[in-house]
């Protein structure tokens, strides 16, 4: 791969993971006509879940860094998906879902972890999207972050 989005991941450092196995009842990944469901993938960090709560045990930026993480990993299983990233035609949409307190309100700037990585790599044309931001009481293995991500490709 040798794309201006291989070139770009180069240029941060970014190798990105090969598909992971799931470890539960479902799909990596399912694509449909040109649309591509990428499955809820959580915060990891070295191999481990990436375990916290927003508001708790952890602030925005540590979560930005496990949303940043997981957006690398939705790259790679992206990747498996078409072969390429350069057939991506557009990121199309990115569900975030925040492991928090009740009285914890910036969501969304955990998500820009994930979603300002992903306009970086893409390009704003290919990677800006349309974006959800939830709090959640309880994510599996008590990661602090899980994100799925919708993509047009070619």
């Amino acid at each position: 791969m040798t794309t201006a989005i291989a070139q770009r991941l180069q240029a941060l450092g970014i190798t990105l993971p090969p598909l992971a196995v799931p470890a539960a009842a479902y799909v990596p990944f399912v694509r449909t006509g040109s649309l591509v469901f990428v499955s809820g993938h959580i915060a990891r960090k070295d191999g481990k879940p990436w375990v916290g709560q927003l508001g708790l045990t952890m602030g925005v930026d540590e979560g930005q860094s496990a949303a940043r993480a997981i957006a690398i990993d939705l790259m790679g299983t992206l990747q498996a998906a078409v072969g390429d990233l350069a057939s991506v035609r557009r990121i199309v949409k990115v569900l975030s879902l925040v492991n928090s307190t009740p009285t914890f309100t910036e969501h969304h700037l955990v998500t820009n972890g994930c979603s300002q990585l992903l306009v970086e790599v893409f390009g704003p044309e290919v990677g800006a999207h349309a974006r959800s931001a939830f709090g959640v009481a309880q994510l599996p293995l008590g990661a602090c972050v899980e994100i799925e991500l919708i993509a047009e490709v070619a």
